[in-house]
């Protein structure tokens, strides 16, 4: 595991720099919103794009790695939300902690690190992964929140999530990367250097961007905080791996590229999303907090464990 941890030790050392950064008010809050959005709108973006234009569909879509990751990933997302409805807690607050406990950090943490550390071949399964969490859960914490603080569902809000899902450049970037690829369309010289330049501010961009955000996270509800994060860093990577290697029969090395990514901290958006609605953000916040510190640990040894596969 060693090998594998001083690998890691420099994306989390990233990290903790940002978080240095922001906590001292070097980077302030405002700086890291805009280094935030640099880093979604643009620089990720162009790297997602590269990492889909280089795919096939039929390298990115596999249904028994999709109907895996789903299957375990459900089965988490109701077990945490029976615990939050046996603590006594609303649909709307049950439906943030569940998301808590499956949608990991792939866009920012996942895609540059994994890619890195497991090689090219690992970007289209991750790249699968976090279009299953956008499109599904991201798309199923909107829809559960306003139905529970409306009575009901509506068309407007299907199509509120379908515009919301089609506004997400991360979506966006990966669907023109694999039509760009379907027609084996030419990506000119100044083009690529363009997209390699301001792809590659995506890894150390995100992961300062983590850290900074970090700083003004919130320690509070650790007893909460500490159930979603063994959900996110133990059980979901747990439930993957026999979902993918015991039931669907997943390719091994996609499978283990499954579970790298299923093994991964709380995602930032999580507490966006619970901020925008107003549903427990410190929750959520202690819960990004406390997963991503332990995740130093628990995902080195993952990534070790999955390399046997």
């Amino acid at each position: 595991m060693l090998p594998i941890f001083l690998k890691t030790l420099p994306f989390f050392g990233i990290i903790a720099l940002g978080y240095w950064a922001g906590r001292t008010r070097f980077f302030s809050e405002e700086a890291t919103a805009y280094l935030t959005k640099f880093v979604f709108y643009f620089a990720l973006s162009a790297m997602l794009f590269q990492f889909a234009a280089s795919l096939s569909l039929t390298e990115i879509i596999s249904l028994p790695f999709v109907l895996a990751y789903l299957c375990a990933s459900v089965l988490v997302y109701l077990i945490a939300t029976a615990v939050a409805f046996l603590r006594g807690r609303p649909m709307h607050e049950a439906a943030v902690e569940a998301q808590c406990a499956v949608v990991g950090n792939v866009g920012f943490l996942g895609v540059p690190m994994l890619v890195m550390l497991l090689g090219a071949a690992a970007a289209g399964p991750v790249l699968m992964v976090l279009s299953i969490d956008l499109i599904v859960f991201s798309s199923l914490i909107t829809i559960l929140i306003t139905i529970s603080r409306q009575g009901r569902g509506s068309w407007a809000l299907l199509a509120n999530v379908g515009i919301g899902l089609l506004r997400n450049p991360m979506i966006v970037s990966i669907a023109l990367g694999l039509i760009w690829s379907a027609y084996s369309l030419p990506v000119p010289a100044p083009a690529q250097e363009f997209l390699v330049l301001l792809g590659s501010a995506a890894t150390p961009g995100a992961l300062f961007a983590i850290g900074a955000s970090l700083a003004s996270k919130s320690a509070e509800r650790l007893a909460v905080a500490g159930w979603l994060s063994l959900c996110k860093l133990v059980l979901h990577p747990a439930a993957v791996a026999v979902a993918a290697l015991a039931v669907f029969d997943v390719d091994p090395f996609a499978a283990g590229v499954m579970i790298a990514a299923a093994s991964l901290p709380v995602a930032g958006n999580v507490y966006i999303l619970a901020q925008h609605y107003g549903v427990a953000p410190q929750r959520v916040s202690a819960a990004i907090l406390v997963s991503t510190a332990a995740s130093i640990v628990t995902v080195s040894l993952v990534i070790a464990l999955i390399s046997g596969i």
